[in-house]
């Protein structure tokens, strides 16, 4: 990850997800959904971000022990504000301790990062035996997927071209434009079979078209199939 791909942005990161509350607890629900069965003595978010939904999984679900790795130093002040403790640097490069946490997890993240081998394999050696990994993302093939990789290749959200098909509130274009979009099996496929993982899980949410998905909160199910959010637990 880039590590000032972030720097000037976090703001409108914050705003978006503020403006478009339902698919931010959407989103937060099935973070947690993977989180709450496992055990979670210390947690290590990858690429945290402005550490909001590590402020809210303390305040809402009393997680309070998680660990930030961010390389944009705006978001990271935020974050530290928020009171989380982050290290910074990325995931492909960043120096973590072997064997130290419980659960990493990598919230969105992952679509930032060119080298999903490298940083996957970079945050593996810091995991615990026994612990997991958990992958939560915009799938490639999803249709927010598909929105944004048309949205990455048109340079905007031009009204004439996304009327009706687009949200109201779209994720900021910026964002948008430096992502890289994987299917959910890219990255499945590296966890299995680079990494050797196993007890592999897939959950997802924002089921609808982007346009609606901000009318309601949704409880996550399994499955990978229809998501617009879809995350992938798996164990070392």
């Amino acid at each position: 990850m880039n590590s000032s791909m972030f720097d000037g942005y976090a703001d409108h990161y914050d705003k978006w997800f503020m403006a478009n509350d339902k698919v931010f607890l959407s989103e937060l629900k099935l973070l947690h959904h993977c989180l709450e069965p496992l055990k979670k003595d210390k947690i290590l978010s990858v690429g945290c971000g402005s550490g909001l939904f590590e402020s809210v999984l303390n305040k809402e679900y009393g997680i309070n022990n998680i660990y930030g790795l961010e390389p944009s130093q705006d978001m990271a002040k935020i974050a530290v504000k928020r009171g989380i403790d982050v290290k910074p640097g990325n995931a492909e490069t960043g120096e973590l301790p072997s064997e130290e946490y419980d659960i990493i997890y990598f919230n969105g993240c992952s679509t930032y990062i060119p080298d999903l081998k490298k940083a996957y394999e970079n945050c593996y050696s810091a995991l615990k035996k026994g612990g997991h990994f958990i992958l939560l993302d915009v799938p490639k093939e999803s249709a927010y997927g598909i929105l944004y990789s048309f949205a990455k290749h048109v340079g905007n959200y031009d009204k004439d071209i996304f009327d009706k098909i687009a949200p109201e509130l779209p994720y900021p274009i910026e964002l948008v434009t430096s992502g890289i979009f994987y299917t959910t099996l890219d990255k499945a496929k590296i966890i299995k079979e680079y990494l050797n993982m196993t007890n592999i899980k897939f959950y997802q949410t924002l089921t609808g078209s982007p346009v609606y998905t901000n009318d309601a909160v949704e409880e996550p199910i399994s499955g990978y199939d229809k998501g617009g959010y879809v995350a992938i637990v798996a164990q070392k």
